[in-house]
């Protein structure tokens, strides 16, 4: 599904399909979610990883294909989370989750 560009990249990559069945999970995601199953969680659903209100809103997203970004703060490590469908062929096919480290102090630009 991914070549090695993708398995060794800085941030956690995970796909599901439209049912929320995990298809894959980068290195970095794997580490990310080791406590929770890492490698394990590929073939179970995101739903049963989810406890409400999460679940709801996952599900809200998914049935309305729409992208959902935000930031956490976990043990000290800030992060952009950012959810998105993905289309193969012009096709809903499921969702995409990206993970990645970010500053505290993040410069923002506005650029024309």
């Amino acid at each position: 599904m991914a070549g090695e560009w993708l398995e060794n990249f800085c941030g956690a990559v995970t796909v599901c399909d439209k049912e929320g069945i995990i298809l894959y999970m980068n290195d970095k995601a794997v580490v990310t979610f080791a406590k929770y199953g890492g490698r394990e969680l590929i073939g179970r659903n995101l739903f049963d990883c989810h406890p409400e209100p999460a679940r709801s809103k996952l599900k809200a997203m998914m049935d309305e294909q729409r992208a959902n970004t935000y930031t956490i703060e976990k043990n000290g490590i800030k992060k952009l989370i950012h959810q998105s469908p993905w289309f193969s062929d012009g096709e809903y096919r499921g969702f995409v989750e990206l993970s990645l480290e970010i500053p505290f102090d993040l410069p923002h630009h506005v650029r024309e």
